[in-house]
This record gives C-alpha cells, structure tokens and sequence, in this order.
C-alpha cells in the first residue's frame, strides 16, 4: 500500500505517525463488537445533516465515540483504521414492516438477507407472540449478526379474523378476539411480554378498537396498524392511532360517499353467510376499494392529511409491496437472477409459482395497477401536507426479497415526490422517532450504536446508491461485503 503524504493534505507533524502505522491499516477488517478502530477520510452521510467530508470516525465497543476531521490524524493513527476514501458512511437502514412468521422456509435466511442488504433494523409487525420473541431474543443474543428486532406480537384481530393459519397465504399472524374482555387479556399478555408497539387489525369492532387504545395509552405502548372496517379514519385516528400500514382503508373514508360506505360495512361485517375472516375482508375490499378511489372527497382528503399530520400518524405505505403485484417487478431477469440468495427450496418454490405468469400479460388497467398508482399519488399528496412517514415493505409477502425490497422501497419514495435526503430519513432516523430510540440510532452521531453501511455512492445524490454497499457495520462489527455474501444460506 503506497500513499503520497502530500496526497494526504494533513499536518507534516504527522507524517512519521502515519509512516509508522501503515501495517496496522493494511490488516484484515476485523469481525469483532470489541474492536476499536478508526474509519478514516470518509463523507459522513447523515440524515439530518447531510453530507460532511474527510471525516474520522472512532468505533469502540459497538458504538460512534468520537468524529473528527480527517486532518487530526495524530491519535487516529495511533491506532487500526480502515480506508474509508471515496466511501460514504449511513446510519443503518431500517425496514419498518417485515414479518418473519410469514414463511417458515424463508425465516432461517432473513437476517443474514437483511444485514447483507444493509439494514441493520426491523419492525416485525405482526406474527405469534412466542416465533416472534425467539427471534428477538435471537438478535439480541448475536447482535453483530442479527438486525436490531422490534415486535408488535400478533395482529390484534377481531372475529373472524383474517390472519388464522387457514392456507399459505393467511398464515396464523393473528390473535383473535370476540369481546372488549378478550382485548383486555391478549393486549396483557402482550404488555407483560414486553412488546415494542402493537398493531390494530381490520375486522376489530368499535368497541374492541377502543378498549385497545384505552389500554395502550395506560401503558404509554404505540398502535399501529389498518383502520378497522368498522370505523373511519377519523374517529379511529381521534382515539389515538399513533401509525398506519398500506394506508389500509384510507380510501373509504374520504370517497364522497364514506357513510353509506361505512353503513354498508357494518352490515356486511354482521357475516349472515359465516364467511372466514379473509373472505369477508377480501369481499368488503372488492366491493368498496376502487369506487372509493374514484370518488376521493377533496374536502375529506384535505381534512384527513391536516389530521394525520396534527397528529403525527406515522405512514409506512410499502409501495415496494403493490408495485411488484402491479408491474410483476419479481419476473424481471435481474429480479429473477436474485432468488439465488434465498434458501433452495424456497427459491424452488418461488420459482415453481412465478414463471407461469411469465406467459400473461401485464395490464395497466388491472385493478391493482390502478391501486397502485393510486397510492403512490396519495402518499405525494400526505408527504406534501407534512405527514411523517417510514419506509417498510411487508417482505417476505409478495415475492419481495429481504433487505433487498427496502431499496426498492426508498426508489419509489423518491418517484412519489421525496428528495432523497427525506427517502433516506424514512429508512433511518423516522423509525427509530418512531420507536423512541431516536437518541441511540438512525444517525451517525457520537454516542450513537454503530450500526452503519458504508456505500461507493452518495444516496444524496441519487437515492439508489443505498445498494452499492461496499461493508455493513453491525454493533461495531465489520462486515466487508464479500463476507456478508458468504452469510447467505443456500
């Protein structure tokens, strides 16, 4: 390794420092939590303050300790350091709606899928109370590993609810209850299992609804989740829904016709035809979906952003997610190439559902196509009207690989009206606000965990160089790139 001292533009001061330690900076990266080492000449990125060049960076037992220019380089060089010009260093990213009880096969393969891909911190929003514990206990046990695992528990569901283990597609992700009572003791359970936040289900009736922020405004937890189809966005987010996933079911409450939408609903929900919990959704959704978003109520829609944004109720609206229905993103030979990081059967089975679709046209009238566009529209229109939002995905649903769904996700933030410094807020310090850990991650910041992505492009200039990650940086531990690849199980 040859470097030119005037190259280097610092103090002649330290040139023999540097001369005497180039060894150490010619060392293998180290793997280790335990590790201090200096990441020299690098452009912080952060979310808050943007770009900040020829930076040090000291990383000591899993977290940022201290920055400084890249022209102090006396004690920087006392000590291990690595490379970091021409690089630009990111808080870690996180996907904000994942579900690890999804797919058994898929489970084994998730974290190593999002470390590899950059994200360093999840929310798994929704998935039996004991898979989902495990596997936050897991990622706490292995933090270098592991992404940071926030959970909500299971869905909280009404009767009957969707998510019940009745065919691959509704896995058992859900509790379901038929009474304010039955709230009452499967939110405790929740709470004395300590749950990060919980998530508000669609077939909860009124009063079950309420009796579930009631309990969560008691202890102080967050609420997430689909505005109930037995209620509007008003009075649902009015009771204190603190966050909404998909904007599921904004539609219906601000079409012209939201209350004989909302009497029509409540009817249907009274199930006279004992319909599974699936079925009755998927027949109230088909029946009120897209008229509602042919009829949008200007005066409503403009009421409801005003609200949300009053409010503070966060949107993680996984375009990742509609976009890849509606365009069939997964059939792409790029997309397709990309099933060789998932574990083989898995990648089998995918494989085995999707290629017949290659034979079928795409129609951009589809109605999901239409949803889709839709949404994209209505998540400009709330952004606009300062309404905060997270970038998260609902991986693995939908053929979206994990971790890589999450750049997908900050691409079509962007194509939705977001600079690219906020499309990058969203994956970053949004959900650790979110989730109160605002002061300990989502920046690269002193005093903040080092959990970091080191990138060949800056994501300020053109947002998808979030993927030219060069190393992830996980509770201080490096990882280059080539050994995040090798973490992949086939």
């Amino acid at each position: 390794m040859i470097i030119s001292i005037q190259w280097l533009k610092i103090p002649s001061s330290v040139h023999i420092a540097i001369i005497c330690t180039l060894l150490l900076t010619c060392q293998p990266v180290m793997t280790s939590s335990e590790e201090t080492y200096w990441i020299t000449n690098v452009t912080i990125v952060d979310p808050i303050e943007g770009a900040q060049p020829s930076k040090n960076v000291l990383i000591k037992q899993g977290r940022i300790i201290e920055i400084t220019n890249y022209e102090e380089a006396d004690k920087v060089f006392s000590m291990r350091s690595i490379d970091g010009e021409g690089l630009y260093l990111i808080p870690g990213l996180w996907d904000a709606h994942v579900h690890y009880a999804f797919d058994d096969n898929m489970r084994p393969a998730m974290n190593a899928l999002f470390l590899a891909h950059g994200v360093t911190s999840v929310r798994d929003t929704g998935g039996p109370l004991g898979l989902v514990t495990e596997v936050r206990n897991r990622a706490l046990e292995q933090p270098t590993k592991a992404p940071n695992v926030y959970i909500a528990g299971p869905l909280i569901d009404g009767t009957p609810n969707v998510y019940n283990d009745s065919s691959p597609s509704y896995p058992l992700l859900s509790v379901e209850n038929n009474s304010p009572t039955s709230i009452q003791s499967n939110t405790q359970l929740l709470i004395d299992n300590q749950v990060d936040f919980l998530k508000a289900y669609e077939m909860l009736s009124e009063a079950q609804y309420l009796e579930l922020m009631r309990l969560a405004s008691e202890e102080g937890l967050l609420v997430t989740g689909h505005i109930p189809l037995s209620m509007d966005l008003f009075s649902a987010v009015e009771a204190g829904l603190n966050g909404m996933e998909h904007l599921r079911n904004i539609e219906m409450s601000i079409a012209t016709n939201s209350r004989e939408l909302l009497k029509e609903r409540l009817s249907i929900l009274e199930n006279p035809d004992s319909l599974s919990g699936a079925e009755l959704r998927s027949s109230l959704h088909a029946k009120q979906r897209m008229n509602a978003i042919q009829m949008i109520d200007s005066t409503l829609l403009s009421q409801a952003a005003e609200l949300l944004a009053q409010n503070s109720v966060w949107q993680t609206p996984t375009l990742a997610l509609y976009t890849n229905f509606a365009t069939r993103e997964f059939l792409q030979e790029g997309q397709m190439s990309q099933l060789i990081k998932l574990p083989t059967k898995l990648a089998e089975q995918w494989r085995a559902a999707i290629e017949p679709m290659l034979s079928i046209a795409i129609d951009s009238n589809a109605d999901i196509a239409v949803y889709s566009r839709w949404m994209k529209k209505m998540v400009q229109y709330l952004h606009t009207n300062n309404v905060p939002f997270m970038a998260g995905t609902d991986t693995p649903i939908g053929y979206l690989i994990p971790g890589q769904s999450l750049h997908k996700e900050l691409e079509l933030l962007v194509e939705s009206g977001f600079s690219n410094e906020q499309a990058l807020q969203t994956a970053t310090i949004n959900p650790a606000t979110f989730l109160g850990v605002e002061g300990e991650k989502g920046r690269v910041k002193v005093g903040y965990h080092a959990d970091l992505v080191l990138l060949k492009g800056n994501p300020l200039q053109n947002i998808s160089f979030t993927q030219q990650i060069h190393a992830v940086i996980k509770e201080g531990a490096f990882w280059s790139i080539s050994e995040l690849d090798s973490m992949l199980v086939r």
